[in-house]
């Protein structure tokens, strides 16, 4: 075991660690509520659900190919259109995006490419940022949409308010 990784190994361990907890919120949204809206201007959970997966395909297919540009559109990014499939359509976008991450060297992370909004940025920044960093930002929108639709979302950066009471009712028997 080597004691120190380079940026792009850490990275891809703390996307898959990420990606855990996306599928388990995935897993935990109520499957009839797709175009639950509480907001008639923001996306739906679905919609929401399936911008996860776009993120990771947007960003990776604009490394890969070296520019962002409105209109390009990665392959294989048709949303689904009911809750069931959006947890497989995730794992299939998050596999073939680690492989278009997986194909660049440390070297890479220090590239810059011109951004969607003009800027020039260091691809390990996109990855670390508007990759995984946007990512859980949009997540946690969604685990309060799963929360609102009536669903139960896991914990994934500290207990639910359901593994507190649960915790709190097994100290007050001991």
């Amino acid at each position: 075991m080597r004691p120190h990784k380079n940026e792009l190994e850490r990275f891809l361990a703390s996307w898959e660690h990420e990606a855990g907890n996306t599928i388990r919120v995935l897993e935990s949204l109520p499957p009839t509520q797709y175009d639950y809206r509480p907001d008639t201007t923001g996306r739906s959970l679905g919609e929401l659900a399936w911008h996860l997966a776009e993120i990771e395909a947007y960003m990776t297919h604009g490394i890969e190919t070296g520019r962002f540009e409105m209109g390009m559109k990665p392959p294989g990014i048709e949303r689904p259109r009911d809750v069931a499939p959006l947890i497989e359509g995730y794992r299939r976008v998050h596999g073939d995006a680690v492989e278009r991450v997986k194909k660049l060297k440390a070297g890479n992370l220090d590239r810059k490419l011109r951004f969607f909004d003009g800027r020039e940025l260091r691809v390990g920044d996109i990855l670390g940022g508007a990759l995984l960093l946007h990512q859980i930002h949009h997540r946690g929108q969604l685990v309060l949409l799963c929360r609102l639709a009536g669903g139960r979302p896991p914990a994934t950066f500290g207990p639910t308010r359901e593994d507190m009471a649960a915790l709190r009712a097994q100290l007050q028997k001991v």
